[in-house]
């Protein structure tokens, strides 16, 4: 049976889905829809969404920038507000530069840098092993290598001091508020992706204080933050020698920060 022979009541698809708290419930209908081949497969999808499973881990796939970017179970899911990271980041890079996509997760940032500045180096890294296959499998066609480890630990040591650009979608929700969020996040992705230390700024800091050695003079790092931690993390950039620059965007409800390595 193919989705074209089964006639799904979408009234009530959206209803059972409102009702389970889903804000986007037509679009998600659709989404679900198209997914299924079969009523009992469509019966199966919206049975685990309504519990609460996330809609990008159950159709396998997240749009992004206007990229279909796969997204396997437990990986963290990119959301709309990190487009501002990625604009911010292309903003401040010319074509052909160094660049290294960190805490990658999907590899969502690595492919949109990709199309938008034909790096003449492209790599990524995450500490998450699931987070790392399936950006192997979303780079796997640019020949992009992405790397097993703790922030810059396993990029290869020669990139140190001639990278471009370092994006790097790091955690940053400080660890009280990680039980605030909601479960789609914190009960189906890594922990590790979210938990930025007491005040939010842990990760954050270890990856300023490394990339002020890993990037060219002139390079850049595009980090997102909380509205809240904006002068927090200013001052430890300006205190590590990097220029320090804020983007915000009120309908994204997003904050980039873009540090430059003088010289």
């Amino acid at each position: 049976m193919t989705s074209t022979e089964f006639h799904p009541d979408r009234p009530a698809l959206v209803s059972r889905l409102r009702a389970a708290g889903c804000v986007f419930a037509e679009e998600e209908a659709e989404l679900l829809v198209a997914a299924a081949d079969s009523a009992e497969r469509l019966a199966d999808l919206v049975e685990r969404r309504v519990a609460g499973l996330p809609l990008e881990h159950l159709l396998g796939w997240a749009e992004f920038c206007g990229l279909r970017v796969a997204v396997d179970p437990g990986v963290f899911v990119p959301r709309a507000r990190t487009a501002l990271l990625v604009s911010a980041a292309a903003a401040v890079t010319r074509p052909g530069a160094a660049v290294l996509d960190l805490c990658c997760g999907s590899g969502a940032a690595a492919l949109v840098l990709a199309e938008r500045l034909a790096p003449r180096w492209l790599a990524a890294a995450d500490l998450d092993p699931a987070a790392v296959a399936c950006a192997r499998r979303n780079l796997a066609h640019l020949g992009v290598p992405v790397y097993q480890g703790d922030l810059f630990e396993p990029v290869p040591v020669e990139r140190r001091g001639r990278l471009d650009l370092v994006v790097a979608n790091a955690p940053y929700v400080p660890t009280d508020a990680v039980a605030l969020m909601p479960p789609e996040a914190r009960l189906h992705e890594a922990a590790v992706a979210l938990d930025g230390g007491a005040d939010g700024l842990v990760v954050l800091g270890r990856v300023a204080r490394a990339a002020a050695h890993w990037l060219a003079p002139g390079g850049h790092l595009a980090v997102e933050v909380g509205v809240g931690q904006v002068d927090a993390f200013r001052t430890t950039l300006t205190d590590l020698g990097l220029v320090p620059s804020v983007v915000h965007d009120e309908d994204l409800d997003a904050t980039a920060m873009i540090a430059r390595r003088p010289g």
